[in-house]
């Protein structure tokens, strides 16, 4: 009887480590790229879109219009140029064990990043230091050559907190 006990407890006990394992971020870091980064959110004042369209003498405020560039006039989505919803990253619950009470929040995911996709391809995958791992899923319009990223926060206050910033950052692909 006790050895079906311990038995049970030894392989709850693997697939909770193999769980942990697979769950947590676990990839190794490249070589550090001196990059500038600079935060930005979904509002209208980072992605150029205003509510309501002079079209119809802004009498539909609930819908979004681009203010500028080569889409001026067009409703404007909130996707990346990659067809994705933007999101912050998550390190999950085993680098925040008080997620445990917020189940959806329980799995990792990358947030978003843009860059030039020149040189980093969508899917391209970064670590960065204060802000955590992220994925090229957007190119943004001010951004050329291979040492600038956008890094997307769900907030504008968040963005305009992390500011312009030159830090290593590092692929991890």
């Amino acid at each position: 009887m006790k050895s079906k006990t311990t038995l049970k407890y030894g392989i709850l006990l693997l697939c909770c480590l193999f769980l942990l394992t697979s769950l947590s971020s676990c990839a190794g870091r490249g070589r550090p790229l001196k990059a500038e980064t600079t935060g930005y959110c979904g509002c209208g004042k980072c992605c150029g879109w205003e509510r309501g369209s002079w079209k119809f003498l802004k009498l539909n405020f609930w819908s979004r219009y681009n203010t500028s560039g080569k889409n001026k006039g067009k409703k404007y989505s909130g996707l990346t140029a990659h067809g994705t919803k933007p999101q912050e990253p998550n390190p999950g619950l085993f680098k925040r064990p008080w997620y445990i009470l917020f189940p959806w929040l329980w799995f990792p995911h990358d947030g978003t990043l843009a860059a030039d996709t020149r040189y980093y391809p969508f899917g391209s995958r970064f670590y960065i230091p204060g802000y955590g791992y992220g994925t090229v899923a957007d190119r943004g319009s001010a951004i050329k050559g291979k040492n600038r990223f956008d890094l997307y926060f769900e907030s504008h206050d968040e963005a305009l907190q992390w500011g312009r910033k030159k830090i290593n950052i590092y692929r991890v692909d």
